[in-house]
């Protein structure tokens, strides 16, 4: 008897295959002595869809909702049916014995393979293959160790009632708010929340008003400090306290009433878990958080040099702990050959900040794995991405960085003025990154910190000049990827997994958009959020389902409670969108009118520039959204005609004045640049015993009749 593996995709299952001694290959699987290795797509099989229930739902309608099966069904997806009928055909081999699970080791790969081995209602033994990186090392070593498959049973459970609870609100909710406002509008448990974060930064942002203050700063010859006041706040809002504390220092003779010096010392960060990864790809390379995803995934599979990505954890496991030099040895090359090298010439410092078993779950910390890199066939994303995994893990095993920090505190006229200093002691771990500023994140630059020379508590000074430096209160920033991944792994929204297709998600549905490093709110998403059920909009109930999914997963929690509770939230959710009073208006309505059946065409932003899309869903008609020009000119300001289509065909409006004239369709004039056109294109389609006259002169006829 053979076994069969089943592996998530074709280029994971090749590598199997080759490790095991599966080599004849064939259209949908490898077969070897002992192993038959076949491969997933992503998912093969998915829930139904509502009319596969009851043939009604293919019609969207309010009085249908909400749409709540007793029992979910599986159906096999269309685009990828041809390889779920090759897997099926293996799994029901005589001589095939066993099944190992070799998807991706987490809860969704964990939910393909079993809702593929159901859909095929497989009843024979299987086991889990469980590993963190793709190299033949870890392959050999998991299929040395692999795991009883009924180990990971809750796993999948917690799987399911994941999916299905997300099927349940985000099918019903979005075609509750899509019928009842004529409009595409798409809620979820996890997108709409992200989006309700994002509006309330932007309300924030429209709520704020702005206010000029200035700072007052007191030179003492050999260093400067900042006034504050006794609230600790360095602005000053109103001019005439400014003017009088301007006259009041200058001059003034003061001391230092105060001098603290104290060693500050920061440890290295934590390994990267996949969410820190995407919050410094974005800040330091400008990565979205989905472009890191992809980048990471092809130098974990493709070039098997790091470990498995999507993982939630920054620790590292003590079995590990005899493979960090070799994995040291592998990185030990071109730039990071001198940060690594003297690293192996003695035991390593494992302390709790990278080895704590207690705190990693499915995966440990993203790091390099024990293949040699060959830093050249990197491509330049694949490469910045792996200097910052590689400079994140040689710095584990550098010591803390060190430094003095200075803090004066002077009385002069009467007033109080601060200044810090601070003087490198030892660089640490900040040596790996060059001498780079690693500046903790939220923390506030303090513009009177800078180098002091030597100084003695009570110290005679005076106030040579003051300085004073205008300012104004700022708004909120607007979220970038980077925060917006802190505010969603903050409260539980997605997976590190899902995150960034959450992101990408909201941009495709219009309800976002990317401007520069910011994401803003669009015209559709204002409006949505306001629609979209108040308990969907916070992050609150995602908090909440996501503890009871993890409880589930850790046998503390039931699936059927679980999922009872879904239902009639769903139902609540769905009433709440019938009865609503609110209206809908798209933001993105055109002057154009369809020219098939009227409508009024909706701008929408593709990658191919702006497109015109008929919202009718019976239509379809859509075309670029580029405004074209006429040679025709305005008769009032003589400014070129912009050329439109609308009901009766062509037409010409002037976009400064409005004024709107229909092209003559039985004109036959033709200007001197379309004529040389013409003549171009015939001259090169001119064949032998062809007069070039009478095809121009036709092509003329036929252009003066269109």
């Amino acid at each position: 008897m053979k076994t069969l593996v089943l592996a998530e995709k074709p280029s994971v299952a090749r590598e199997i295959a080759r490790v095991i001694g599966s080599r004849d290959k064939h259209k949908s699987h490898f077969e070897g002595p002992k192993y038959v290795v076949t491969w997933a797509l992503g998912h093969l099989v998915g829930l139904a869809e509502p009319e596969e229930y009851d043939g009604k739902y293919k019609q969207w309608s309010l009085e249908d909702l909400p749409i709540l099966p007793g029992k979910m069904k599986l159906k096999v997806l269309r685009e990828s049916s041809h390889q779920f009928k090759a897997v099926q055909q293996l799994m029901r081999r005589q001589d095939i014995g066993e099944l190992i699970v070799a998807t991706d080791a987490a809860r969704e790969g964990e939910l393909l393979a079993r809702w593929i081995m159901d859909m095929v209602k497989w009843s024979k033994p299987f086991k889990r293959l469980w590993i963190s990186s793709q190299t033949d090392k870890a392959i050999k070593e998991g299929f040395a160790s692999l795991k009883p498959g009924s180990q990971y049973e809750r796993l999948y459970q917690s799987a399911r009632c994941r999916a299905e609870a997300d099927w349940m609100v985000g099918l019903n909710v979005t075609r509750a708010l899509t019928t009842k406002f004529g409009s595409p509008l798409s809620a979820g448990r996890v997108q709409t929340p992200t989006l309700g974060m994002i509006m309330e930064r932007e309300n924030e942002i429209t709520r704020f008003r702005s206010e000029e203050y200035h700072v007052l700063r007191a030179n003492f010859g050999s260093f400067e400090a900042v006034w504050r006041g006794t609230n600790g706040d360095s602005r000053i809002f109103d001019a005439d306290r400014l003017e009088a504390l301007k006259r009041k220092l200058e001059g003034a003779s003061g001391s230092i009433v105060k001098l603290v010096k104290n060693e500050k010392t920061i440890p290295h960060p934590l390994a990267y878990d996949l969410t820190e990864l995407q919050r410094d790809a974005n800040r330091q390379l400008g990565f979205s958080a989905k472009q890191t995803s992809n980048v990471l995934q092809r130098l974990y599979e493709q070039h098997k040099l790091v470990t498995y990505p999507r993982t939630d954890s920054r620790y590292l496991t003590a079995d590990m702990a005899d493979t960090l030099k070799e994995r040291l040895t592998s990185v030990a090359v071109g730039p990071y050959a001198p940060l690594a090298r003297p690293l192996l010439r003695k035991p390593l410092p494992l302390g709790k900040r990278i080895v704590d078993d207690s705190k990693v779950t499915d995966h440990h910390a993203i790091i390099p794995t024990e293949q040699t890199v060959l830093l050249n066939v990197l491509s330049p994303e694949e490469r910045k991405l792996y200097d910052l995994i590689v400079r994140r893990f040689i710095s584990l095993f550098y010591p803390p960085a060190r430094f003095d920090q200075v803090t004066v505190t002077v009385e002069a006229g009467g007033e109080t003025l601060h200044a810090k200093g601070t003087t490198i002691k030892d660089s640490g771990w900040r040596a790996v990154y060059d001498g780079q500023a690693m500046e903790d994140e939220g923390e506030e630059e303090d513009d009177s910190q800078s180098a002091l020379p030597e100084l003695k508590q009570g110290q005679k000074l005076s106030v040579q000049r003051c300085q004073v430096i205008p300012g104004r209160t700022q708004p909120p920033k607007r979220y970038t990827e980077a925060a917006l991944l802190t505010q969603m792994e903050k409260h539980g929204l997605g997976t590190p997994a899902t995150r960034a297709d959450i992101i990408e998600k909201l941009v495709h549905s219009d309800t976002i958009e990317r401007q520069g490093n910011s994401l803003h709110p669009t015209g559709k998403g204002k409006q949505l959020i306001e629609l979209a059920p108040a308990d969907l909009r916070s992050p609150n109930l995602t908090t909440r389902w996501e503890a009871e999914l993890e409880q589930i997963a850790r046998g503390q929690g039931k699936p059927e409670p679980f999922l009872q509770g879904i239902r009639e939230m769903t139902v609540q959710l769905v009433r709440g969108v019938k009865y609503s009073e609110a209206t809908y208006k798209p933001h993105n309505v055109s002057s154009s009118h369809c020219p098939d059946c009227g409508t009024r065409l909706l701008e929408k932003k593709t990658g191919r520039g702006m497109m015109l899309v008929c919202p009718s869903e019976d239509c379809g008609y859509r075309r670029s959204g580029e405004k074209r020009l006429s040679n025709r000119r305005c008769p009032q300001c003589h400014k070129k005609m912009e050329m439109k289509e609308g009901k009766a065909g062509m037409y010409v409006q002037c976009l400064s004045c409005g004024i709107t004239e229909v092209m003559n369709k039985d004109s036959k004039h033709v200007n001197k640049r379309e004529q040389q056109k013409l003549v171009k294109q015939y001259s090169q389609n001119e064949s032998a015993g062809t007069n070039l006259g009478d095809l121009l002169k036709a092509a003329l006829e036929k252009k003066g009749d269109a």
